[in-house]
């Protein structure tokens, strides 16, 4: 009896990708998008295929993504922004709350959502991950979308790929 495994699939040609941005902290969140968007383009999502949308910040995040989750014409979202804390216990709040709500959009509509909402304590903190954080989110986007489609292969409920060419939708 051999183990079906699924490896890994990184190709990014013909998924639909959606971004929402929080333009809070909008310098991190512009330089997240600029890496992310270069390595969707370098997995070969096709430029034309990003839905890119700006919120006022990181608790709005998950109603842009539900909105876009809703319209079923997206293989991937991705969060975006930055959170720094400050003096008071609202980087807790706002941390804990767009991180649960961004996590209950991807579960409630069955969409692959990667999250690319930086928490950190401090400005350089948040400089030196962006790059990194933004190439990330891209990847996770694309391998989730691409195996979701594969656990769905053999079965009746086979996730729809509205991106890929001879989708159902």
């Amino acid at each position: 009896m051999a183990i079906d495994f699924i490896a890994p699939d990184l190709d990014g040609s013909g998924l639909r990708i959606g971004i929402v941005q929080a333009r809070f902290n909008e310098w991190v969140g512009q330089g997240l998008v600029r890496a992310c968007v270069a390595e969707l383009i370098e997995l070969g999502v096709d430029e034309d295929d990003v839905t890119h949308v700006t919120v006022p910040g990181a608790l709005e995040i998950p109603l842009a993504l539900a909105r876009l989750a809703q319209a079923g014409d997206f293989d991937a979202l991705i969060a975006i922004g930055c959170v720094i804390r400050g003096e008071t216990y609202h980087f807790e709040v706002v941390a804990n709350q767009s991180a649960a709500g961004v996590a209950r959009v991807s579960l409630d509509h069955g969409v692959a959502v990667a999250n690319a909402i930086l928490t950190t304590d401090t400005d350089d903190q948040a400089r030196a991950r962006i790059d990194e954080k933004g190439r990330d989110a891209a990847r996770v986007a694309v391998e989730m979308a691409n195996l979701y489609w594969a656990l769905g292969e053999s079965g009746e409920d086979e996730p729809s790929r509205p991106g890929r060419a001879g989708s159902s939708a």
